[in-house]
């Protein structure tokens, strides 16, 4: 039975008594720390000392340590560093300060998950994994509402682990959404099995191919954009909001009946056998050494292919046409703008 948690299952004064580390300054880390600040907590941020981000987080009134004074003062650890550089952060600045009964936490279940990261047993070893990028986590809360997440306990040393993250889930704003019982290995998996194959890569791929496809048909590339790109969001939201019955009752019968007819010879039952390969390649380990391996020899074929979809053509007649509609980002502010990113 799924398991959900709401502001009434919380126990705040647990984390209220704790002294908390958020390392990183990053989408999550700038959220987590401005939230736990705003809510009373007595929260640290644990930074290189040369990061860009020590200025910012100070300027936000945010008291900033090097990463290793944050661990040896506080309680509860909250890891929000990329995922390749957890481990060597973990081994020279994070380990030597894990005293019995302190509580290590962790938004996303990689490092735990892939072994690369072994906690001694006498600490607690936790999840609360938002599931919204941080300026939204940050954003929800200004507004009185939350994003929601995962909770999960991979050891229970002091017999308090899982009440202590729901605590920190709380003080969030996620338990005013609803916090999702999970584990480690769960979370880890289908993270990034929706990351390759739907949010990220199945969409970009998608809204690529069905670009070039009219383009290349003699279109112009404006209609385009807006047909398999600007027009997207209105089809999430729709989702969003009611599901993909309530988006079908929204659209035309035409769109309808293309969605029903045609859907399905885009997405075949080949592209599915794919994603079931992908899946298997997260669960046996061999996306992380592959990631891994990558960063270790300076990411290469990342840079390559990044770059390469910097300089696709949907990119420059995105830009162009979204500075013909400024209220596309009207009160927004550029994420990248928003903290000091996801390598601090």
């Amino acid at each position: 039975m799924t398991t959900m948690y709401y502001e009434k299952d919380a126990q705040p004064e647990l984390l209220m008594a704790k002294k908390v580390a958020i390392l990183g300054y990053g989408s999550q880390g700038h959220a987590h720390a401005l939230n736990l600040h705003d809510g009373g907590y007595d929260v640290r941020v644990g930074l290189r000392l040369e990061s860009s981000s020590v200025p910012k987080a100070e300027a936000a009134g945010l008291r900033v340590l090097s990463i290793a004074d944050a661990c040896a003062e506080a309680d509860v650890i909250m890891v929000l560093l990329p995922d390749t550089e957890q481990k060597h952060i973990y081994d020279t600045d994070i380990a030597p300060h894990l005293s019995a009964g302190k509580c290590l936490l962790f938004a996303h279940g990689f490092n735990i998950r892939f072994d690369r990261i072994k906690p001694p047993e006498d600490v607690d070893v936790a999840m609360i994994a938002p599931k919204g990028p941080g300026h939204l986590v940050r954003r929800t809360y200004l507004e009185g509402g939350g994003v929601p997440a995962l909770v999960a306990v991979e050891h229970d040393a002091t017999g308090h682990a899982h009440d202590l993250a729901l605590a920190y889930a709380n003080a969030l704003g996620a338990t005013r959404a609803g916090v999702l019982e999970t584990t480690f290995s769960e979370e880890t998996e289908t993270d990034l099995f929706g990351e390759q194959v739907v949010l990220c890569g199945g969409v970009t791929a998608l809204v690529r191919a069905g670009y070039e496809t009219l383009v290349e048909a003699g279109y112009q590339p404006e209609s385009a954009y807006f047909e398999c790109l600007h027009e997207l969001k209105l089809i999430v939201d729709l989702m969003y909001e009611e599901g993909i019955t309530g988006m079908r009752f929204s659209v035309s019968d035409t769109a309808e009946y293309g969605d029903l007819t045609r859907g399905p010879r885009v997405i075949t039952p080949d592209v599915k056998a794919e994603m079931k390969k992908i899946l298997t390649e997260i669960q046996d380990g061999s996306f992380a050494a592959e990631w891994i391996l990558e960063n270790e020899i300076g990411r290469p074929r990342y840079r390559e292919l990044r770059d390469a979809g910097k300089r696709h053509p949907i990119e420059q007649i995105g830009a162009k046409l979204r500075a013909m509609m400024p209220f596309v980002s009207a009160g927004k502010q550029k994420v990248s703008e928003i903290s000091g990113g996801d390598t601090d």
